[in-house]
């Protein structure tokens, strides 16, 4: 088996330059509660590349409660993420996140090294522990146990990826050294990122994953989380999520949102702006506007463009 890298080229999109990089998340179409228009996806996923973003990002909500307030792009991930695959060329494909306690490592294993090997190497995997109650019971797993099988799944997949016929076992079963899973991913290890505190410690993250992914946080908040990660964890990138509606005025004073803002160009401009001067490495931003087309177009020429 000829040797690979240390990080694939989604990993080396996403955080290989000095700055802050952009990704947009799925439903581009917003429509979290139902299924989205297929066409209507993958035609603005082909327009988030070609005017500049890095990554794209999918969801992994195994099942829809309605009480949370959405299903995520619906599709699920892996096939998703394939399908997006095979219409873009080189824009990264990351997830946010997979939930590793509600799937069974091997499966994870092989799903997102398939996707990785269909994409060239352009996969990043966001991993969670899961944050919806009634999905424990539906898949048999006690959610007082998120911590521990959480760990162990990032050790069963750090072990398949790198090693031929691997030994290794934990709650989800045990393999044994006559069975191997294939195929490899295109570098040594997929990139993994624990997304939230996933259960774990923050120096259990930074040795552990390839960088964090949280939720949006108060610029305050995120200035500490920042410094906190990087006395732990160096130059291991730090990325968040963040909502965007662009509001017709540009010089529109902010508006909260859950998870972001309604705002101005110009002000979103200073914002992003004052984020990469903390150090924030990559943002996924959730587009809110009605005409999604035009609001990545603008996004893409007043803010990524201009950082």
């Amino acid at each position: 088996m000829p040797t690979r890298g240390h990080e694939n080229a989604g990993y080396r999109r996403l955080f290989d330059r000095d700055g802050l990089t952009f990704g947009a998340g799925f439903p581009l179409t917003g429509a979290n509660r139902s299924m989205p228009d297929l066409e209507a996806e993958i035609e603005l996923a082909k327009h988030a590349e070609s005017v500049g973003f890095d990554g794209l990002w999918a969801r992994d909500v195994p099942t829809y409660w309605p009480k949370f307030g959405d299903a995520g792009q619906t599709f699920d991930t892996w096939p998703w993420l394939s399908h997006v695959a095979a219409h873009t060329d080189d824009i990264a494909l990351g997830t946010s996140s997979v939930v590793l306690t509600l799937r069974h490592p091997i499966h994870v294993a092989k799903s997102a090294a398939t996707v990785d090997q269909l994409s060239d190497g352009r996969l990043v995997l966001g991993v969670a522990s899961g944050d919806r109650d009634p999905e424990y019971p539906a898949f048999g797993v006690d959610r007082e146990e998120r911590g521990r099988l959480f760990r162990e799944s990032v050790e069963a997949l750090r072990t398949v990826w790198r090693e031929d016929f691997p030994e290794v076992e934990g709650r989800w079963g045990s393999l044994e050294g006559d069975l191997d899973v294939v195929p490899k991913p295109t570098a040594e290890t997929i990139p993994l990122l624990p997304t939230g505190h996933a259960r774990q410690s923050r120096e259990w993250i930074a040795e552990h994953g390839n960088g964090w992914l949280f939720y949006h946080l108060p610029e305050r908040t995120l200035e500490d989380y920042l410094a906190d990660w990087r006395e732990a964890a160096g130059q291991k990138p730090f990325a968040i999520a963040v909502q965007v509606e662009l509001a017709d005025d540009p010089t529109a004073d902010p508006e909260h949102l859950h998870l972001g803002f309604r705002a101005g160009i110009e002000w979103f401009q200073e914002y992003f702006g004052r984020l990469e001067a903390m150090g924030l490495d990559h943002a996924i931003v959730g587009i809110r506007n009605d005409d999604r087309e035009a609001a990545l177009s603008t996004f893409a020429d007043e803010i990524i463009e201009q950082l």
